[in-house]
């Protein structure tokens, strides 16, 4: 057994984060990290354009978080969109603001903060571990499958930032939920969130998939978003239908609002005032501009259609679209479920075993994409790491 000042076992935003807090501290930090490269997860999220945070006041950030908003409001306000900002033109990263109040790298990229993050870590002697694969604990050594063979550390402090249970081949895979709660740390089920959904499609759609669905809203219950969606060969998916992807997992129909600049009145107005003998197919498509993609989805859900200017009307303004469920949890953006709050101190302390934090997509929260996801890893990584640093 190796004795260490500071453990942290995960080598994503959150736990870089934590690395990055208690070295500041004066502790000498080893980060052990199951993949060959660090922060595969938040690369991959970043191929189109990392977005890194929301630029929003704080509460209407808190409220993204439902339910852990209670809890996490103490993290977020102490290292919120501002302060996040803040870091990363400390590493040198130059950032702008989107018109929907997304903040982007101007490079669009998440490589050059990583590596400026990584250099910083070096300079303030973090030590990585890579293809180090934690496997439990062995009594009070944390215990890891490595290149050169079996490895037991028994550390001072421990901050465990392994992620959720989704991108596996990343290394988000959720091995660690079975040993957290052989300790006794309370668990909430593991649910795919900011995900698709399936459909089983007709043999018409096939020449749609791959389309998107522009100019569009989204309603779920009570939730309605403005959005855009992809027919793709599995189902729906897309940024709009992430943003109401809670209400349908839980068991919410979905409706589309085809036409969401135009009431119903408008749009039967329209459709009653083309020729009589005009198919339906050319009125949506002359009178409404609905065509392509969103056509073929009203024929494929609703057909046939009425001719009836109002029940039309109504179609277009609340088309039912029945899904068989959302797609399985590894293709999910991240998850919802993890390590509960009540197993946890206010400081991110597991009370099942004392010394050792969690942080990051372990802890049981969700939020939307948008910058979200992130800010909150950071924030929890920063929160426990400071704390763990005091030990």
């Amino acid at each position: 057994m190796t004795e260490i000042d500071a453990l942290v076992i995960g080598a994503g935003p959150a736990g870089l984060m934590a690395a990055e807090e208690l070295a500041r501290a004066g502790r000498h930090v080893m980060v052990a990290e199951a993949r060959p490269s660090p922060a595969r997860k938040f690369l991959m999220a970043g191929k189109s354009g990392l977005n890194l945070t929301m630029d929003a006041p704080l509460e209407r950030v808190l409220a993204q978080y439902a339910e852990a908003s209670d809890p996490l409001a103490p993290m977020l306000s102490a290292f919120g969109p501002d302060a996040l900002q803040d870091w990363a033109r400390g590493l040198g990263v130059r950032l702008f603001t989107g018109s929907s109040g997304r903040v982007f790298p101007v490079g669009m990229k998440a490589s050059p903060l990583l590596r400026a993050w990584l250099a910083r870590l070096d300079g303030l002697g973090v030590t990585l571990r890579r293809r180090w694969r934690w496997c439990g604990w062995a009594g009070p050594a944390a215990r890891f499958d490595t290149p050169e063979g079996r490895r037991d550390l028994r550390a001072g402090v421990t901050v465990l930032a392994l992620g959720g249970a989704s991108w596996a081949r990343l290394g988000s895979d959720g091995a660690w939920a079975p040993w957290l709660a052989h300790e006794g740390v309370e668990l909430a089920p593991f649910a795919p969130a900011n995900m698709g959904f399936a459909r089983d499609w007709s043999a018409h759609m096939r020449a749609h998939f791959g389309a998107p669905l522009k100019g569009i809203a989204l309603m779920a219950g009570p939730a309605r978003v403005r959005g855009e969606v992809v027919i793709s060969a599995h189902g729906i998916e897309g940024g709009g239908i992430y943003a109401v992807s809670r209400p349908l997992r839980e068991g919410v129909a979905l409706r589309l609002d085809l036409a969401p600049d135009r009431s119903a009145d408008d749009i039967a107005a329209r459709l009653a005032r083309r020729p009589a003998g005009e198919s339906t197919a050319n009125r949506l498509r002359k009178g409404l501009g609905i065509g392509g993609a969103r056509l073929a989805l009203m024929n494929e859900l609703a057909r046939p259609l009425p001719r009836d200017p109002e029940r039309l009307a109504a179609l277009v303004k609340a088309l039912p679209v029945p899904l068989d469920g959302p797609r399985p949890i590894d293709e999910a953006i991240s998850v919802a479920g993890g390590v509960c709050w009540a197993a946890l101190t206010p400081d991110l302390e597991l009370r099942a075993r004392p010394g050792v934090f969690a942080a990051g997509e372990m802890l049981d929260w969700e939020a939307p994409t948008g910058g979200y996801l992130l800010t909150a890893c950071l924030a929890t990584g920063r929160w426990a790491g400071r704390a763990a640093a005091c030990l």
